[in-house]
């Protein structure tokens, strides 16, 4: 198949997109608690509203985009977002919030339902890991630069510079945060032109890559394997968001860092988890994924309890830092895993493992409670620890039909050590 190099473009594009949205959660949740004057158990229902989008519309996504094409769908997705993110920008009320929110989270549900099987099509099935690989560095990179728009906005809106002076019309003087969404509008209109501009073909399925519809994903459900690695899938999203979120509120209670450091912390974060992509692809082609699962969870957890119990301001920062390059080889992992560990219906197996997504809307809620209850966020981010260990777990039970690894250091080594000395019989 020849390569459409357009729609490859607009693809990498929509993911940047869809990443510099979703991870703007993280750096602006300290000041969504001061805006609403909430406490962190309603705050936890901002990304509440966003990833239980992803539980409910994965799979009617994933139909809609067998049923009307890709490029319908994704037409459809930009203008919810932009209509989400006006929503929120013009009526910055809790209530309303929640409604937007799960508005463009529907639209990011969609956009990455739609997004891959274009970008295998569109791009040739020979190049698809290579572009995969660029997608997942695009995306890192939006979640890097969405903090740092941020802080920028915040600085520019306090120094009242130009730009300053401009948003200050837009927004509330108490919500410099709101100017992002301000953005998210814009972005999701000048996405809504391109798309409709671009030439899009229907992306041709095989009977294995089709989406399942709701009974036929009970059926898979009840298979033990597919039901244990979603669980796996629910796990990394809720540990990922559960830090992210987390971040900023944790140093501004327990270090006094201001807003700004902490999302810089929170940039820091997600660039690690994308300098780490690169790391794992060299370890993944070496050694078997499931000891670099194991191995990536135990410095997760590392980072993780420093993070937490540190009375370093400066080693909090970068130890929680350190979990986003940690964090970094999960998804793929489990991913992967998932499909290797199946024979079939690897399409409707993808609708059912994107719908784990829906894990980015339960920790942060918990981990609010958990701290009303116990009056601790420090004590409720230990919840973190019960994702983090199902992670390591699989390393440990997974049994895939296929295994991604060349060379077993592991193995080798322990050969080399205990190997005998051969005979050789005389010609």
């Amino acid at each position: 198949m020849k390569s459409n190099f357009v729609v490859v473009g607009l693809v990498l594009a929509t993911f940047f997109v869809i990443s510099f949205i979703t991870n703007v959660l993280g750096p602006i949740f300290p000041a969504l608690i001061d805006s609403f004057s909430i406490g962190l158990a309603l705050a936890g229902f901002f990304p509440f509203a966003f990833f239980v989008a992803y539980g409910v519309m994965s799979i009617p996504a994933g139909l809609l985009v067998q049923h009307k094409g890709e490029k319908f769908v994704m037409l459809v997705a930009f203008i919810l977002a932009a209509c989400g993110s006006l929503l929120f920008a013009l009526m910055p009320v809790f209530y309303v919030a929640m409604l937007a929110l799960f508005f463009i989270g529907t639209a990011m549900a969609m956009l990455q339902v739609a997004i891959n099987p274009l970008l295998r099509s569109s791009g040739g099935k020979q190049h698809f890991a290579v572009y995969s690989v660029a997608a997942q560095l695009l995306f890192g990179s939006a979640a890097t630069l969405s903090p740092l728009v941020y802080q920028y906005f915040v600085a520019s809106i306090a120094d009242q510079t130009a730009l300053g002076q401009q948003l200050s019309v837009l927004i509330p003087s108490n919500m410099a945060w709101l100017s992002m969404y301000w953005l998210f509008a814009l972005l999701c209109i000048v996405m809504v032109i391109i798309v409709f501009y671009t030439k899009i073909n229907a992306v041709e399925r095989q009977d294995d890559e089709t989406v399942a519809g709701f009974s036929q994903s009970l059926l898979l459900f009840k298979d033990p394997t597919v039901l244990r690695l979603f669980f796996a899938i629910v796990a990394y999203v809720a540990l990922e968001q559960g830090i992210a979120n987390s971040i900023g509120v944790f140093l501004t209670q327990y270090h006094q860092v201001t807003d700004y450091a902490a999302s810089e912390v929170v940039s820091q974060f997600w660039l690690l988890l994308t300098v780490g992509c690169l790391l794992g692809i060299l370890l993944l082609k070496l050694c078997d994924a499931q000891h670099v699962l194991m191995l990536f969870s135990l410095g997760a957890l590392f980072c993780l309890l420093n993070a937490i119990f540190t009375t370093d301001p400066i080693w909090s920062m970068w130890a929680f830092a350190g979990c986003g390059f940690c964090l970094s080889i999960m998804w793929s992992v489990l991913f992967s895993l998932a499909l290797n560990s199946v024979s079939h219906s690897h399409g409707a197996i993808s609708g059912i493992l994107c719908t784990g997504i829906v894990g980015g809307a339960i920790i942060s809620p918990l981990i609010g409670l958990m701290a009303n209850m116990v009056g601790s966020l420090q004590l409720a981010m230990l919840l973190l620890l019960i994702p983090l260990s199902y992670i390591f777990s699989v390393g440990i039970w997974a049994k895939p039909l296929v295994r991604n690894h060349r060379i077993n250091l592991f193995r080798l080594l322990f050969s080399q050590k205990t190997a005998k000395p051969q005979s050789f019989s005389k010609s």
